[in-house]
């Protein structure tokens, strides 16, 4: 039980790595906020849950919406009485645009949620933490938040900004008793192509030899195992960085 009694949010933890690390949270004690736009979707989590004798709640979350983000950090206070651990999963794709193609509209919403919704998450976590002297954050990049050829030119950005955003903060609060780290995923099996619209061909095209390396596509298991040390003790000297988990991909570069 290497989260007993502590208090989790998960966002985007309907489907995918979110789902899984919910899941495994919440089989090592943790009691978990299942956030997610599809509630729909969050409540079947956190069935699953219950019914392994864990604890959970769902909350239906727009993390592009500061109101919803309060609202999902409030309810983990006034449900659970305190917060421990924050995971921003929650992100949508590009369509693997270059810069001459991005549209302004696709841009603001992208960043939105990849960028803007994880640091309002963690300027809402942050007066918790601080109260209490402890807490972790941990936020899903991605390995195209490292190098420039596995998404679009603003998904890319959105999760440079995201790893920028760690590392500072990582730095900023390392004698308050907060971590703050990053996962950086390579190619996972998960639902987040739904969210890629008009692939853009140009771009598809310069990212295939790329991907064409790819030793594997890997499970979101294996991504919150990585979640999960971070979250723990284990990890209770590593703070401010990035873990790639990507089967050894871009070690190729």
């Amino acid at each position: 039980m290497k989260l007993k009694d502590k208090v989790a949010i998960v966002t985007g933890a309907a489907s995918g790595m979110g789902k899984a690390i919910a899941e495994l949270y919440a089989s090592e004690g943790a009691k978990v906020i299942v956030s997610d736009l599809n509630l729909e979707g969050a409540e079947a989590v956190v069935k699953g849950i219950t019914e392994k004798g864990g604890t959970a709640k769902a909350v239906q979350v727009n993390v592009a919406k500061q109101v919803d983000i309060d609202h999902m950090i409030d309810t983990a206070v006034s449900e659970y009485g305190t917060l421990d651990i924050l995971v921003n999963n929650a992100g949508i794709m590009d369509g693997f645009e270059p810069v001459a193609d991005i549209l302004d509209e696709r841009w603001d919403l992208i960043f939105d949620i990849n960028t803007k919704g994880v640091m309002r998450a963690m300027r809402k976590a942050l007066p918790i933490f601080l109260e209490k002297e402890s807490g972790v954050i941990i936020n899903t990049a991605s390995t195209g938040g490292l190098n420039g050829a596995h998404a679009g030119a603003t998904y890319g950005a959105s999760k440079h900004a995201v790893i920028g955003l760690t590392k500072n903060t990582g730095y900023m609060y390392a004698n308050k008793g907060i971590r703050c780290n990053a996962i950086a995923p390579g190619g996972v099996a998960t639902n987040i192509a739904s969210s890629m619209q008009n692939f853009n061909q140009f771009g598809m095209e310069r990212t295939k030899a790329v991907q064409g390396v790819m030793p594997r596509i890997g499970q979101p298991e294996e991504i919150a195992q990585v979640a999960l040390f971070l979250a723990s003790d284990d990890s209770s000297f590593v703070n401010g960085t990035v873990i790639t988990a990507d089967g050894g991909w871009t070690a190729a570069f």
